[in-house]
């Protein structure tokens, strides 16, 4: 089977340079990315997402575009490298506008970049989670436009959603099962072969693309249901004086009972998917009452948390205007260096409108990425020898769990720990 394929991987963010380096083990692979800055970096053996260690990277990098019967990844922003490529897979981020509709940008630009060098017999499949009908209905018709070929025909394609878990090194790429479809049930099959050779896990062979696609929407949009139930209970029991961890730990014990927990929603699957089944719904003339409930309670939950923040200062006796407050993590997740759509950024903004006085740490993001997309800045070490009005703790890193926070706060100070991850005798309140 090295013999039958080349792949070409396009985009090479957290999503598409695990596939590309799992890929490599076994067939010559090409990663194209139009970033020259992360070309280069990958070239250089390092890997800014920390998805993927410089060991392992560097052991499958070959110093030029390997050939059929070989294997090995070569990293490249030259279209012309991806042209001998017979299997194209797209693993382009899809993300929405100021106004959360669906933002197909980056697939229409990855489709055109395929359809400049895609060949009769190619076959095509997209990673990007999108709404039911986006890879058939308006990537396809992009790439016929730009090549010339007829579609089912000429090329080929199919939708294979990724299940990357950014920051998770125990659920790697091989180890996920893969849901696979394709556009013919000849190339169905192929697709599926050709993810089984390296998906230990198995595959699930949908019976259409768009089976595929809705799968992999409504994967995040039912967590983001889950978690905005258990938010809402927060909100709930936090008036009841009632700690809803404990709640949550006592109805665990039944059997069927789904573990979710309260927090902040954010990151490019679960706080944006939704949004696109959303948008789907409503074309299709159904508006979708529940899935856009759940948005509107998550994406409050900043401006909440900054809320009872500030109530707990003020029952403490904590002057608010100028009072010094630590943010720990601004990431969208813990031990995971990526901050885009980080939603302690609406805890940021809110407390700021208090005229507070924040300091950010995080030890994972890196602060010129944060000056880019909010304009902060942050630090990478809590700075020594202060003590603060009060902290609170947005994103559990591993480097904030083991702390004693108390020796970092005054006598009436706030401790808030969004995660719940810290002592509760440490703590004022969690959400």
């Amino acid at each position: 089977m090295e013999n039958t394929y080349k792949i070409g991987v396009i985009g090479l963010g957290y999503v598409g340079l695990p596939l590309a380096v799992e890929f490599s083990k076994y067939y010559p692979v090409i990663g194209f990315d139009i970033n020259q800055r992360r070309i280069d970096e990958l070239q250089s053996g390092h890997d800014f997402t920390l998805e993927i260690d410089e060991p392992l990277l560097t052991s499958v990098s070959v110093p030029a575009p390997p050939a059929y019967g070989h294997k090995g990844l070569y990293c490249t922003n030259v279209l012309q490298n991806i042209g001998d490529c017979n299997f194209y897979i797209v693993t382009v981020p899809t993300p929405v506008d100021k106004n959360n509709r669906p933002d197909l940008t980056p697939l229409y630009k990855a489709s055109e970049t395929i359809g400049k060098v895609i060949k009769k017999g190619d076959i095509v499949v997209y990673e990007s989670t999108v709404y039911p009908g986006v890879t058939e209905d308006e990537c396809v018709p992009v790439i016929e436009r730009v090549s010339g070929l007829k579609f089912n025909v000429d090329f080929f394609a199919g939708y294979s959603p990724e299940r990357i878990n950014p920051g998770d090194k125990l659920h790697t790429i091989s180890k996920i099962k893969k849901i696979t479809s394709g556009s013919t049930p000849a190339i169905a099959d192929e697709v599926n072969n050709l993810y089984g050779s390296i998906i230990v896990a198995g595959t699930h062979k949908a019976t259409s693309i768009k089976v595929a696609e809705a799968a992999k929407v409504i994967e995040n949009a039912q967590r983001d249901i889950n978690i905005a139930f258990v938010n809402e209970l927060a909100k709930i029991f936090n008036r009841m004086g009632i700690d809803t961890h404990e709640v949550l730990a006592a109805s665990a014990t039944k059997w069927n009972f789904l573990p979710f927990k309260p927090g902040l929603v954010g990151g490019h699957c679960i706080g944006v998917d939704p949004y696109y089944l959303a948008q789907k719904a409503q074309e299709v003339g159904y508006h979708p009452e529940i899935i856009l409930a759940g948005r509107r309670l998550n994406d409050g939950m900043g401006e909440y948390v900054a809320h009872e923040v500030v109530k707990l200062m003020i029952k403490g006796d904590i002057p608010v205007k100028a009072a010094n407050v630590l943010l720990l993590g601004i990431t969208f997740k813990e031990n995971c260096p990526d901050v885009r759509n980080t939603r302690v950024i609406e805890i940021i903004k809110e407390l700021r409108a208090f005229e507070i006085n924040l300091t950010i740490c995080d030890p994972w993001a890196k602060a010129e990425d944060v000056v880019h997309e909010y304009g902060i800045n942050i630090v990478n070490e809590v700075p020594a020898g202060v003590v603060y009005d009060s902290i609170v703790l947005a994103v559990a890193h591993k480097e904030f769990l083991n702390v004693n926070w108390r020796t970092k706060v005054k006598p009436n100070g706030v401790i808030y720990d969004i995660k719940g991850c810290l002592e509760k005798e440490m703590i004022t309140a969690r959400l």
